[in-house]
């Protein structure tokens, strides 16, 4: 791995850390802050937002900016979004710094893959970005889970204070790493990259990824107090549970790619929704038990982050036939590809990095981020039907 490399690697790990160990947090923020937990939830969704549309607006804004300033200058905006956080005096000022390092993130990954593509051969661009990646996976896997145990031991604050300084350490990495030249197209207008929403196929596949991910996030921005709350296990336990998560959805991103090369896009997908589906059906009855609920935790994870590269790949391939002069723009959308993709696809995403930037797989990260935002839905739905959720029946101060 070359040290530019790395350093994009520990930015991906840093911000997936930020992203999701707020679901590890929940019940301590919710209790701290006096807020409900559908109310901490919306820290999660707060998040996602600024994720979806600062990405495609800050991206088309920056495009003509010199690469390596402006994504060190992204991380530079990530770490005092992390400091307002872990200071926030109140619920407001904690959801304004989430939305800062919202956007910062969307960013990143929108110039941090295309600039990973750059660092390797033509032929190696896709495992650049791969790798790239790799960090955000380690996140799950490290860095979710031991920033869970250190907020539950020293307060949700200090795993926020913890990832701002490592910001800084990325940022300086950046810079000292990152070539000074990064040659660069300026990405397509933003009405170039929401045209595709025309095609059928691949609106299609934007549904799948979006619906996919949102039946998973309903629960997973609740999993800590479903946890505690339904199948009564300790906040140890509970970090365990995210670092099995995390795992399965390693196992998942690799299972992904195997399964859409053995058996193409339709089949692979109707594999892994279907798995989904009764990892999520059966949850009410597996929550109480703690084997069977860890069971369906690594079942549910790896049927859901499986789906991530089945539908890029298949994203690619349907553009190929709909809509052609898009799979080079697909290539802006890089942040998509996790780990693997079919051969193929690889190949038309190292080929279509040379020329455009940002589109059709910029909508399928957008339609995973859009997913975040179920669980705002969802207490939407019970409040005008009279019914609250009931983890916020067991929040004292609500």
């Amino acid at each position: 791995m070359s040290p530019a490399l790395f350093a994009l690697a520990v930015a991906a790990f840093a911000i997936g850390t930020t992203e999701f160990v707020m679901i590890g947090l929940v019940p301590d923020v919710a209790r701290d802050l006096t807020v409900t937990i559908p109310q901490a939830g919306l820290l999660v969704t707060g998040y996602a937002l600024a994720a979806t549309v600062g990405a495609p607006t800050v991206t088309a804004l920056t495009g003509r900016l010199p690469r390596r300033g402006l994504v060190v200058g992204l991380m530079s905006l990530f770490t005092p979004g992390n400091l307002l956080g872990g200071a926030a005096p109140t619920y407001e000022v904690l959801l304004a710094g989430r939305i800062v390092t919202g956007v910062a993130h969307g960013v990143v990954f929108a110039v941090g893959a295309p600039i990973a593509m750059s660092l390797a051969d033509r032929e190696r661009g896709a495992r650049a970005v791969a790798t790239m990646f790799a960090g955000l996976t380690l996140a799950m896997v490290i860095g979710v889970p031991f920033g869970t145990i250190v907020g539950q031991s020293l307060g949700w604050r200090a795993p926020l204070l913890a990832v701002a300084v490592l910001g800084c350490l990325t940022a300086a990495l950046l810079r000292l790493l990152l070539p000074r030249e990064i040659p660069h197209a300026p990405p397509a207008g933003l009405r170039s990259q929401f045209a595709v929403l025309a095609k059928p196929r691949l609106l299609a596949l934007y549904f799948i990824a979006m619906t996919g991910f949102g039946g998973s996030f309903v629960v997973f921005t609740f999993l800590a107090p479903l946890l505690t709350e339904v199948t009564h296990v300790s906040p140890a336990a509970v970090s365990l549970a995210f670092m099995a998560f995390g795992a399965a959805a390693v196992v998942g991103n690799f299972g992904g790619g195997r399964l859409s090369d053995a058996l193409g896009t339709r089949r692979s997908l109707m594999a892994a929704l279907v798995g989904l589906v009764l990892a999520l059906a059966t949850l009410p009855f597996s929550a109480p038990h703690v084997l069977t609920m860890f069971a369906n935790l690594l079942l549910w994870s790896a049927c859901c982050f499986c789906l991530g590269p089945i539908v890029q790949s298949g994203v690619v391939a349907a553009a190929e036939e709909v809509a052609p002069d898009a799979v080079a723009t697909a290539s802006g959308g890089k942040r998509t590809l996790r780990l693997r993709q079919r051969r193929p696809a690889w190949q038309t995403f190292c080929r279509g990095a040379v020329r455009k930037k940002d589109g059709v797989s910029g909508n399928v990260v957008r339609s995973f981020q859009f997913s975040r935002y179920y669980p705002s839905a969802v207490n939407v739905v019970s409040r005008l039907s009279g019914e609250h959720h009931d983890f916020t029946l067991h929040n004292k101060h609500s």
